[in-house]
């Protein structure tokens, strides 16, 4: 995160409470200071504390209240960030208290994603979810506005006037959330249409997936690069969280006239607000339809394994656990350990070095490919399409001329197969 760190431009205190089972406790402040920092937010000091629940109306208790005023003075800053998604009670009574800008963890993620939103989609997106947060807070400020009017005909009158500004309001927003939903809905159809395309063709789909800046966009071009030197369509990848929102799409063409889709998906993170799991449903259907997962993971982190559970967590919430999933661990040129190193579902590598780039093709491919037959054929000289088609489509081995048409000898999918089956002669051996 260090070439963040010109762009700073606000300085904030953090702010967690530690419940009783909660062992992820230092790890969630570390993430918060890192989500903090790609906010382009100063984290200046950092205040906890350890309960059996959170505080209903402040999050935090009295005493502590006191601690972090005193903070907040001291580094002369109005900003504090807390660790959970806040009631707008409690948003409502710690501005009250602390005099300065509250902001919860959700709202923060929020943030984030509406700077880094390139497509039209995903800003669409990302409004959507900030209009559904913000909704029930808007209506949490109706008890406020009955004590700002004072007591009687006067505040009554007043009272009615702040409900219908308030009432007005929501209906704005209520609209403005179902005319974007609208737009959305438009565009969901076109990226189902375009995934019912690609099951039509038989093209397996591997989808990148992973806590965010793992490395996935990065192993994308790699790949790209690889197979197609020429490319001009690799992806955004910078060294920040949430590089990526948009689902980037890239066809992978093997030599052995194999291909497969490639997906790079947004990354996630813990306590992943549901506003935006639910407004990126579509973006995130992408992972639940993949016939391989490759969970990229930053091997160089001190906390990867946490990392490792808060992406499986995500994929289990989103339907997607039960799919074949093959572990590419990341950045090794920054631990001890050896690489390349490939087993049967897992790859140690470096993405920045382009090494494991060929072992983890390796791996993909046996999962992907794992219904391909080797045939050898004999294609009568009227079926002559035949030919062409299976060196355009399959693995061709070996090709000979015979008396009685074209002896090949190949490997490819056994639908493809199948459905020519009819038109040759299967031969021994």
């Amino acid at each position: 995160m260090q070439e963040l760190t010109e762009q700073l431009v606000q300085k904030a205190i953090v702010v967690g409470v530690q419940l009783q089972k909660d062992t992820d406790f230092e790890y969630s402040m570390l993430e918060l200071r890192n989500l903090a920092a790609a906010r382009y937010i100063d984290v200046v000091d950092e205040l906890n504390q350890k309960a059996d629940r959170v505080n209903p109306s402040h999050y935090i208790g009295t005493g502590k209240i006191q601690e972090l005023k005193a903070l907040l003075a001291g580094h002369e800053i109005e900003l504090a960030i807390f660790n959970h998604e806040l009631s707008p009670s409690q948003i409502r009574n710690l501005e009250s208290e602390l005099e300065c800008v509250v902001m919860d963890r959700t709202m923060l993620i929020l943030d984030i994603f509406a700077e880094r939103a390139k497509t039209r989609e995903a800003q669409l997106q990302v409004e959507v979810a900030r209009l559904q947060y913000s909704l029930p807070r808007l209506i949490g400020l109706r008890a406020s506005l009955g004590r700002q009017g004072g007591g009687g005909g006067a505040g009554l009158r007043n009272r009615g006037a702040g409900e219908t500004k308030l009432e007005l309001d929501r209906r704005r927003i209520e609209e403005r959330i179902t005319a974007l939903q609208a737009e959305l809905e438009k565009l969901v159809a076109t990226r189902q249409q375009q995934r019912k395309q690609r099951k039509k063709n038989d093209v397996p789909v591997v989808c990148l997936v992973g806590y965010t800046n793992t490395g996935k966009s990065s192993l994308m071009n790699a790949f790209l690069e690889t197979f197609d030197p020429e490319t001009t369509k690799q992806v955004f990848a910078k060294d920040m969280l949430f590089a990526t929102l948009e689902t980037s799409v890239r066809n992978i063409d093997l030599p052995d006239n194999k291909s497969f889709l490639l997906t790079d998906t947004v990354g996630f993170v813990s306590q992943l607000p549901h506003h935006l799991i639910k407004a990126f449903r579509s973006t995130l259907e992408e992972v639940t339809e993949a016939d391989l997962l490759v969970h990229v993971v930053d091997y160089a982190h001190e906390d990867y394994e946490q990392l490792v559970s808060v992406t499986n967590e995500t994929l289990d919430a989103l339907g997607a656990g039960d799919i074949t999933t093959v572990y590419a661990y990341n950045k090794c040129d920054l631990t001890e350990h050896a690489y390349p190193v490939a087993t049967e579902r897992s790859v140690y590598m470096s993405v920045k070095e382009r090494e494991g780039i060929a072992e983890l093709v390796e791996v993909v491919k046996k999962h992907i490919f794992n219904d391909y037959v080797q045939k050898d054929i004999l294609i009568p000289y009227d079926q002559g399409r035949l030919v062409a088609y299976f060196n355009e489509r399959a693995n061709v081995l070996e090709t000979s001329y015979e008396e009685g048409g074209t002896r090949m000898k190949i490997e490819c999918s056994l639908p493809d197969y199948e459905r020519h089956r009819k038109d040759f002669t299967e031969l021994e051996g």
